[in-house]
């Protein structure tokens, strides 16, 4: 069956957070990255396949089409044989113990979904975001988490009152923090990463006082600063050391 003007429309509305929000739907793509899907607690929509596709899913689900409909509402250069459409669910507002990673206004999808599969790979379980951090759902961020999505708990919060009424400890990655190597790190706490360009916002810093830095090690230390995902996963694994 081909995919109908309306279906194509909806596809296309989804990029769009607006939309998102109203329909209550995401995309994934790629066989990994939708089996992941299907594999968790999210709850299938549709799913648009191409005709030599096998895979355990209830037929009215489904929807056989061509390769060459599939690339024309793909959101990648190449499109992964399935597309699929699954519902955006309640958040999960259950406190986690442990090591949190909080984001203050992080802009770049591809960061987020890397951080994201950072939290999955490391075991932390909680993943706070201010609310003018990228949406989770955004299509980039869904293909850059690799179904990590389905492991990691998402919440967007005021992100100020959330520290203020959090009594674990706190740490932001500063250039002029403490070397985190030479740092004892606590097995409960927040651990705060800034925006790609302006970093930790004054708002969030008065209500911090643990920073912590990763040295630079390069001869002519010129180096401005890290990516904040290869920070986020230097720190981490600095947090997790001797579990």
């Amino acid at each position: 069956m081909s995919i109908s003007k309306n279906q194509l429309k909806l596809i296309t509305s989804l990029s769009s957070k607006k939309y998102r929000q109203k329909h209550n739907l995401f995309i994934a793509e790629g066989v990994k990255v939708v089996q992941e899907f299907l594999n968790s607690s999210y709850v299938l929509e549709k799913l648009f396949c191409v005709n030599d596709f096998i895979i355990d899913v209830d037929e009215n689900k489904i929807q056989r089409i061509t390769e060459e409909e599939l690339q024309k509402v793909s959101k990648l250069k190449s499109a992964n044989k399935v597309l699929g459409l699954f519902k955006i669910p309640e958040e999960n507002s259950k406190k986690n113990n442990g090591l949190i990673v909080a984001l203050d206004a992080i802009n770049d999808p591809g960061n987020l979904g890397t951080i994201i599969r950072l939290c999955d790979w490391f075991g932390v379980n909680e993943l706070v975001c201010s609310k003018d951090t990228v949406d989770c759902y955004n299509n980039k961020v869904v293909q850059a988490s690799m179904g990590s999505l389905t492991r990691v708990s998402i919440r967007y919060v005021n992100l100020i009152e959330y520290l203020q009424a959090s009594n674990i400890p706190k740490f932001i990655a500063d250039m002029d923090g403490t070397n985190v190597y030479k740092t004892e790190l606590p097995k409960e706490g927040i651990l705060i990463m800034g925006n790609e360009a302006n970093g930790i916002s004054k708002e969030i810093r008065a209500e911090v006082t643990n920073k912590i830095s990763i040295p630079r090690f390069g001869n002519k230390q010129e180096t401005e600063s890290l990516n904040v995902a290869t920070a986020t996963a230097i720190l981490l694994s600095e947090f997790k050391r001797g579990y």
